[in-house]
C-alpha cells in the first residue's frame, strides 16, 4: 500500500508545473547562471564558489522541496477537501503522512546528486567518497528537520490561496537572506539582521562547512545550531497543539 501511494505522490509531484519550477528547474539554472557571474571568486573561508555555492543549492533544492511539495500540498489537501476523504479512505493516515516524506527525501535526493554531478561538469568539482557520504548524512538530518518546520507552518493555513502568496514570498525572502543569491555580508545591513534570524541562513552555512570538512564549535555554529533548535522546538509544540485542536 505505501509503494503504491509513493508511486502516485511522485507522478503528482512531476506532474505540478508550480513544484518542478521552483524545486527542480530554478536552483540548477541559478546555480549555473551564477557561476558564469561570480565562478572566480573567492568567499569567506578561502572558498571557491564551487566549495561556497554546491552545498547552497542542494539546500536551496531541499528547502523548495521540502515546503512546496510537503508543507504547501498538506494546505492543498485540505482546502480542497482531500484531507476529509482521506480519513475515511481504507489508506490509514499514516501511510499518507509517510508516503509524503519518503516523496520529499527521493526527491531532495534527486537534487543532492543533481547539483553535485552539475558542479562535477561545470565546475571540476572533485569527487570525495567520505566527505560525500558524512554529507549526505547530515543532509538527510536537516531534511527531517525542515520537514516538521515545514508542517508546523503549513499547518497555520486554512486558505489555498493565501498559502501560495506566502510560499512565493518566503522563497524570494529564503532566496536573498539565506546567502542562496548575493553574499549577505555583501548586502545591506537591514538584510543582515533578517539573514541572522532565517533558520535557512544557518542551515546553509552549516551544511556548506559539513560539506566542505570546516565545520568547528565555535560561537558562530553554535549561534546557528541555537536559532535552528529554536525554530525546530516551535514547530514541535506548533504541530502538537494542532493536533489537540482536532
Amino acid at each position: 500500500m505505501l509503494a503504491t501511494q509513493l508511486k502516485y505522490d511522485l507522478i503528482m509531484f512531476s506532474r505540478e508545473l508550480f513544484y518542478l519550477i521552483f524545486s527542480i528547474i530554478v536552483p540548477p539554472v541559478t546555480y549555473i547562471f551564477m557561476g558564469q557571474l561570480f565562478g572566480e571568486d573567492t568567499y569567506a573561508g578561502g572558498l571557491s564558489y564551487v566549495e561556497m555555492y554546491t552545498p547552497s543549492f542542494i539546500i536551496l533544492i531541499t528547502f523548495s522541496v521540502v515546503f512546496f511539495a510537503f508543507g504547501f500540498d498538506q494546505v492543498m489537501n485540505r482546502s480542497t477537501g482531500v484531507e476529509k476523504r482521506i480519513g475515511i479512505s481504507p489508506v490509514p493516515q499514516r501511510t499518507i503522512l509517510l508516503s509524503g516524506i519518503i516523496k520529499s527525501i527521493i526527491i531532495t535526493s534527486f537534487g543532492f546528486v543533481l547539483i553535485h554531478a552539475i558542479g562535477m561538469v561545470v565546475y571540476n568539482l572533485t569527487f570525495n567518497p567520505i566527505t560525500f557520504l558524512v554529507s549526505y548524512g547530515f543532509f538527510i538530518l536537516l531534511n527531517a528537520v525542515l520537514l516538521v518546520i515545514s508542517s508546523a507552518v503549513y499547518s497555520l493555513f486554512r486558505d489555498l490561496k493565501s498559502a501560495l502568496i506566502f510560499s512565493i514570498l518566503i522563497f524570494q525572502v529564503v532566496m536573498f537572506t539565506g546567502d542562496f543569491s548575493l553574499p549577505v555580508a555583501q548586502m545591506p545591513t537591514f538584510i543582515q539582521v533578517i539573514a541572522n534570524i532565517n533558520p535557512m541562513y544557518h542551515v546553509n552555512h552549516l551544511f556548506i562547512d559539513v560539506w566542505n570538512s570546516q565545520l568547528i564549535f565555535n560561537n558562530d555554529t553554535w549561534t546557528s545550531i541555537g536559532v535552528i533548535m529554536l525554530v525546530f522546538v516551535a514547530a514541535l509544540i506548533v504541530i502538537r497543539w494542532n493536533r489537540r485542536k482536532v
